[in-house]
């Protein structure tokens, strides 16, 4: 079961009552402030939210309409030792599972928290799912010919020269992992091949859960993973982003069960394209034009939204918005504007100290993230120096142009990102492809 968070401004509040909720044979994660546990969200979906109404900064009542918005099944109960009458009830008609007056008592504690579990709807997802909720706007929930058309390019099919090596550690599993670069002929693609002789198309058909729709699947929430139902190779969206920039269209990548993830970035991808030498194919590739605006989300300032529109050449807007030591960020990539080797590989992934420890207590990632990951702890980045005041929307674009090569084409059109990451940026992937083969969402 997934852990029930408690989220409470009181350090004594948050250890009673995660004490009482383990020896009951919960799990259970402290909060002491709304953006925290917000921020979590990103990797984790609790079974239940002990929510206390006076918080710091954004008040409990706030959050709560965002975790609806967010995950409606979610139940929450609210908690408070100063609420009336009038706030326990506006907190029920809000959403709320139920409320709790302070101090509270252990049997009502219990009874309370064993119905909220009880009466939840059961899911069978992972504990760390990431962009929830992904909602298309009405205007593109009917598949119209026309939004996109694939088309063809003046641009070489292309692959590279010669085979070349890396060797590095995976990012999940934290173990010694390499790759094989080898060229592939004309319309071949973009093919891994596992250790036993398994091959998976580089392609949105092949993420995991791809038959399922788009409104009842599950993301993962650390990197694209592909698969084939007999063997997977996970965190391949730094090399795909890659073939993106530089128009590989056909290669063969020999890898164990994860692409290795030297620091974080795409900077050894782009030293190993380099190595192995680009060759232009006597024949041409396609590329998928977007004629109509088409996305995923809701399109608001404070909602998770990506959509792609008309534009003349392509190009990516993204905006994040977390707790110091991040912020506000806001960055536009053209790459007939500026270096994808120089602006974008660089960036390296990025998360909390608090969220990778909690990963790794849960057995969802290996030490490969302390080694590749810029780590943030207290508001502060404490294990390296930023390679770019803004370094994190970058990686963000980084991630994207992976994610969006798995559409098997590049994308003439502006791509325009909120806060979104692989869930969202796979959702918009496999719509543009339910779009240009006319299959019903």
């Amino acid at each position: 079961m997934n852990p029930i968070c408690i989220v409470d401004d009181q350090p004594h509040i948050c250890s009673t009552v995660s004490s009482i909720l383990t020896d009951e044979g919960y799990k259970t994660i402290e909060f002491q402030d709304a953006e925290s546990f917000w921020q979590s969200l990103d990797i984790l979906e609790p079974s239940l939210v002990l929510l206390d109404i006076w918080l710091p900064g954004i008040d409990g009542l706030q959050l709560l309409k965002r975790l609806q918005d967010r995950f409606p099944a979610l139940p929450i109960i609210m908690m408070s030792g100063h609420a009336g009458i009038e706030t326990a009830v506006s907190a029920i008609k809000a959403g709320a599972y139920d409320f709790m007056e302070k101090p509270l008592h252990l049997e009502v504690l219990l009874d309370k928290v064993n119905s909220a579990i009880k009466h939840r709807p059961t899911r069978q997802d992972s504990t760390f799912p990431s962009d929830r909720g992904l909602d298309t706007s009405r205007a593109d929930r009917l598949i119209n010919p026309g939004i996109v058309d694939v088309v063809d390019s003046p641009e070489p099919q292309r692959t590279i020269r010669e085979n070349v090596v890396l060797n590095g550690v995976g990012l999940l599993s934290g173990r010694k992992t390499g790759i094989i670069l080898s060229p592939l002929g004309i319309n071949e693609g973009i093919v891994f091949q596992t250790l036993d002789g398994q091959t998976i198309r580089g392609h949105i058909t092949s993420l995991e859960n791809f038959p399922q729709t788009i409104s009842s699947k599950n993301f993962s929430a650390n990197s694209t993973t592909l698969d084939n139902g007999r063997q997977q190779v996970r965190t391949v969206e730094h090399l795909m982003a890659i073939f993106s920039i530089y128009g590989i269209t056909n290669v063969l990548i020999k890898v164990d069960d994860e692409v290795p993830n030297i620091d974080g970035s795409a900077n050894d991808f782009c030293d190993l394209l380099a190595q192995a030498g680009i060759e232009e194919q006597q024949a041409f590739s396609r590329v998928a034009v977007i004629r109509q605006k088409i996305g995923v989300g809701i399109e608001e300032r404070h909602e998770k939204h990506l959509y792609a529109e008309p534009f003349e050449g392509f190009e990516i807007s993204m905006r994040v918005d977390y707790p110091p030591p991040i912020g506000e960020q806001i960055f536009t990539f053209n790459p007939e504007k500026e270096s994808f080797a120089e602006a974008i590989a660089p960036a390296r992934s990025f998360n909390t100290f608090d969220n990778i420890e909690m990963a790794q207590r849960l057995g969802k990632v290996g030490s490969g993230y302390l080694n590749s990951h810029i780590i943030m702890h207290e508001g502060k980045v404490i294990n390296t120096k930023l390679r770019y005041p803004d370094e994190f929307v970058r990686h963000k674009i980084l991630d994207l142009i992976g994610d969006l090569y798995l559409l098997g084409f590049p994308i003439r059109g502006r791509i325009t990102a909120n806060m979104t990451s692989h869930g969202y940026n796979q959702a918009l992937v496999e719509r543009l492809y339910q779009v240009i083969h006319a299959i019903p969402d």
